[in-house]
């Protein structure tokens, strides 16, 4: 006898929610282009969020992104390990703290701390996921060299 599947496919979205969710899609890549020139905002979330909604508005966007030669491959780990690689999590929070820095001058009084206040929040999410580990250690030394 054949068993059906352990999943249940879901009919497809009426066109006024696929169109909310390839809107909030292209908000959201549009918001992780514009982090890598302002470090304020962080452009893996973004992206991620992008993919997440692609993935429930546009097959074809979803295709896309995951296909992008600079932002496919943070999409396709994402998915793969659920983990951010150490170096990211590093370059993240030294940018924001660069970037809280310049806003503390930047800003009125009043308003200087929103910034530090959001990238706290930012990096404490962001250091409590998982840490990738790099594919392959180096190896602790090479066959028939001494080690340091």
């Amino acid at each position: 006898m054949n068993e059906l599947p352990a999943f249940t496919v879901s009919p497809p979205r009426p066109w006024w929610q696929r169109a909310l969710w390839l809107g909030a899609g292209g908000l959201a890549l549009l918001l992780g282009i514009v982090g890598i020139f302002l470090p304020l905002l962080p452009t893996t979330p973004f992206v991620l969020l992008a993919a997440f909604c692609f993935s429930r508005g546009s097959a074809r966007w979803e295709a896309w992104l995951v296909n992008h030669p600079r932002w496919g491959p943070m999409v396709r780990d994402w998915r793969t390990h659920r983990a951010v690689p150490l170096r990211a999590k590093q370059l993240a929070t030294g940018m924001m703290a660069v970037s809280c820095t310049a806003a503390w001058f930047a800003i009125p009084s009043a308003w200087r701390v929103m910034p530090a206040l959001c990238c706290a929040v930012v990096a404490t999410w962001l250091w409590r996921l998982p840490t990738r580990q790099p594919a392959s250690a180096p190896a602790a030394s090479a066959p028939g060299k001494a080690a340091d």
